[in-house]
């Protein structure tokens, strides 16, 4: 059963987290971190965040923006699934389902959705229009918390009986970047009522990892060190995200650090820092959102739930048949995507494309050009 949502966090969960943030006990930075973010988030940003949080940020100003397309519960196995759902001017026969990854929510879609429904609003035209499904992760935002961690595969089941059951459609595209590229990848494998699906990160991995050209063996060796450098988070939530959690769960300021570290470490900030390419208010609301619903926790669990289904990597002589396309922004900083070659060893590729500009929160930092290939995605597959 579907039932209309709305956001609406009690005032006493706003003012209990207002007071932890202010009474933080700041501790000193090292005196040679300057604006650097090397050794993680920066100290002084940060603390000009909290700032702005403590005699700036108005929760209740993002409240009514959350509340600005209309949104939905439905409960699948149990489970309450916490979506958007945009009957555009396609009323009812493209529909779009754009699955978000961590530390990201179903935010990072918001300077998308209307132009996805309503593009001629935007100069385009109304064949170009989705009826856009944009949901909360198990576990993250208004979704409902798993009682164990729940992962990819199993979060794909739920948002295909979400849109063929629950809203009953009798074919969709899927669309997705970070966790959300490996929801849509299992949408697209598992469920036939998927019928194309469209990447800006690809994280299925072949059988046989063996690089098969140049070009791959340098991007794999960029992987392995980039990981090296960045990815200490993956292997920590991988393995004992209880232990984090357990942090994180205690401490907003803590929470905004954690996040804070991911939006600049994975965006394309050549042109302008941080706040070149987000407002406060986009990386606070982005904050709260984990914040009202004490779900830092399951949030990440899900990176546990990954091993605990089977990983990266697809059982040989497996491919996504279905149609896929790729959006590749070159200002990916960290998970880059992998060449043409190697993607095309996962997926039936039908669509490629590549930006100059943009990284790992594509939809939020670039939404022109994000709206705009999932637009040519839809029509190269005739969709």
């Amino acid at each position: 059963m579907v039932q209309p949502f709305t956001v609406d966090v009690p005032q006493a969960k706003l003012d209990a987290i207002r007071a932890r943030v202010s009474a933080y006990p700041w501790f000193p930075a090292p005196e040679d971190e300057s604006d650097q973010w090397s050794r993680g988030v920066n100290t002084a940003y940060l603390k000009e965040l909290c700032a702005y949080w403590l005699s700036g940020y108005d929760w209740r100003t993002a409240e009514a923006e959350l509340n600005r397309f209309p949104q939905y519960i439905a409960t699948i196995d149990g489970l309450d699934v916490h979506f958007v759902h945009v009957v555009g001017e396609a009323e009812g026969t493209r529909p779009l389902i754009l699955s978000h990854g961590w530390p990201g929510s179903h935010y990072e879609f918001w300077g998308s959705i209307e132009k996805l429904a309503f593009p001629s609003r935007f100069g385009g035209s109304r064949t170009d229009a989705f009826d856009v499904i944009c949901p909360s992760l198990p576990g993250y935002g208004f979704s409902a918390k798993p009682r164990k961690p729940l992962g990819q595969r199993a979060t794909a089941r739920l948002f295909d009986a979400l849109m063929t059951k629950e809203l009953g459609y009798a074919r969709y595209l899927a669309q997705g970047g970070d966790w959300g590229s490996m929801v849509s990848s299992f949408l697209a494998l598992d469920h036939p009522a998927c019928v194309g699906v469209h990447l800006n990160m690809a994280a299925l991995r072949p059988a046989d990892t063996t690089p098969q050209t140049e070009e791959e063996t340098q991007w794999l060796q960029t992987m392995q060190m980039m990981l090296q450098l960045e990815g200490a988070y993956l292997q920590e939530q991988s393995t004992k995200p209880q232990t984090l959690a357990m942090a994180l769960m205690d401490s907003p300021v803590g929470t905004a650090a954690w996040i804070l570290e991911k939006f600049h470490g994975w965006s394309d900030l050549r042109n302008g820092g941080l706040e070149g390419v987000y407002s406060k208010d986009q990386l606070l609301t982005n904050i709260m959102i984990y914040l009202v619903t004490d779900s830092i926790a399951t949030s990440v669990w899900y990176y546990r739930a990954r091993l605990e289904e089977g990983g990266f990597f697809l059982p040989a002589g497996t491919r996504v048949e279905t149609p896929t396309g790729v959006a590749n922004f070159k200002g990916e900083p960290v998970f880059k995507i992998p060449p043409r070659s190697w993607v095309e060893r996962i997926y039936n590729l039908k669509h490629w494309s590549a930006f100059e500009e943009g990284g790992h929160f594509a939809a939020m930092e670039k939404p022109d050009a994000f709206v705009g290939d999932v637009r040519a995605f839809a029509r190269a597959v005739g969709f």
